[in-house]
């Protein structure tokens, strides 16, 4: 079985955020990602990181718009100084919190432009912290209206034109069953540029249990490709956290 990681944006909601570290030492994780660590003092999550003795696998790029507006700027032309102003602003989290990866967001945009945006602007990001994992993440557009990496050939393209040796690919099973709707056949094409894996059941997008993707047989997949990643749990607990973690034993 793959190594499984806790989404602690998503899961042990019934918490408050700096007691979700706790609760998933407790509950068998090992590793832990949050995708906007923004709005508490990063030393304080480092020191629950610490404390739990939890691997800090992933954050999300850029810090999340206070007033509700698009998530991501990276593809969008005209703002590549605002990304790079906020990517900055990620560094600085990052120097404390020691994410192993940052997920940069394409955000809402169209076109050949925007894909030419979005390969500068990673360009950029991969120069400026060679040190540090760079992930992209296709993402379904029902969920995300006008996102811009919506598939995964699009994905692979960017990739491709970037060519930087930090940044590579974030597969999420139930974005890929969206998109695709084959994950198995969508991972034999693309798995072999990601670097981290997420899960949630479809439909509803709870436990990975069940449902349309037949994660025992993905999960057997990742192992027999030697995948040596982390699979994260990003999902929405139908009855509490604890309930829901039959999937991973």
């Amino acid at each position: 079985m793959p190594n499984f990681c806790a989404n602690l944006t998503w899961l042990f909601q019934e918490l408050p955020v700096m007691e979700r570290f706790r609760a998933a030492a407790e509950a068998g994780f090992e590793a832990a990602e949050v995708l906007f660590p923004y709005d508490a003092p990063a030393q304080d999550m480092r020191d629950q990181l610490i404390w739990n003795k939890l691997t800090f696998l992933l954050m999300n790029c850029p810090p999340p718009n206070a007033t509700g507006g698009p998530q991501g700027f990276a593809a969008v032309p005209g703002l590549e100084d605002r990304f790079h102003r906020d990517f900055e602003r990620t560094l600085r989290f990052a120097q404390v919190l020691k994410p192993r990866h940052l997920h940069i967001m394409a955000g809402v945009a169209e076109g050949p432009d925007a894909e030419a945006t979005f390969i500068d602007n990673l360009k950029w990001a991969a120069a400026r912290a060679p040190k540090q994992s760079l992930t992209i993440e296709p993402i379904n557009r029902h969920d995300m209206p006008g996102y811009f990496l919506a598939d995964y050939d699009t994905a692979a393209r960017v990739l491709d034109a970037a060519a930087a040796p930090n940044l590579a690919l974030q597969f999420d099973a139930y974005h890929a069953h969206r998109i695709t709707g084959d994950v198995m056949a969508t991972w034999a094409t693309h798995g072999a540029r990601a670097v981290h894996v997420q899960v949630a059941g479809y439909p509803g997008r709870h436990e990975p249990a069940g449902g349309e993707i037949d994660y025992p047989a993905f999960f057997a997949q990742l192992d027999a490709d030697g995948y040596q990643g982390w699979v994260s749990g990003e999902y929405a607990p139908q009855a509490g956290t604890e309930a829901g973690l039959g999937w991973m034993r």
